[in-house]
C-alpha cells in the first residue's frame, strides 16, 4: 500500500522529477524538520515542537506522519510509562544532507545579495 502511494505520487510528477521531490520534502515545515534532524539527530516530538516556534501541533504531527510514510523519517515508540516516541532520519532522509546543505548555502547567498542591492 505504501509503495503504491509513493508510485502514484511519482506518476503525477512524471513530467518533472523536481515536482516529485518537492511533494515529498516541500512545504513550510518539512524542510525545517529535516534540517533539525540532520543537525541534532534523534529528537522527541516535544523537542521538535520547541525548536519550531509557530508550528501548530496538528500540523507538526501531520508533517512528521507524511515524512514517515514517505520513508524520510523513522518513528520509534518505546513501551514506557509515559510512552516515549522519538523521530530520526532514515537512510533516505540522511541522503538529503548534501542537498539541504546546498540549499542552505544558496539561501544565505540569496539573502546577502538581496540585502546588498
Amino acid at each position: 500500500m505504501e509503495a503504491e502511494k509513493i508510485l502514484k505520487k511519482f506518476d503525477t510528477a512524471a513530467d518533472c522529477p523536481i515536482t516529485f521531490a518537492v511533494d515529498i520534502i516541500g512545504g513550510k515545515w518539512k524542510p525545517i524538520i529535516i534540517w533539525l534532524l540532520l543537525n541534532e539527530g534523534t529528537l522527541r516530538f516535544g523537542e521538535i515542537n520547541k525548536r519550531m516556534p509557530g508550528v501548530a501541533l496538528k500540523v507538526l504531527s501531520r508533517s512528521l506522519k507524511e515524512l514517515e510514510t514517505d520513508g524520510i523519517v523513522v518513528r520509534a515508540v518505546f513501551a514506557e510509562v509515559p510512552p516515549r516516541v522519538e523521530y530520526s532520519l532514515s537512510a533516505k532522509g540522511e541522503a538529503l544532507r548534501e542537498i539541504m546543505a546546498l540549499l542552505c548555502g544558496w539561501s544565505k547567498q540569496y539573502v546577502l545579495q538581496m540585502n546588498s542591492d
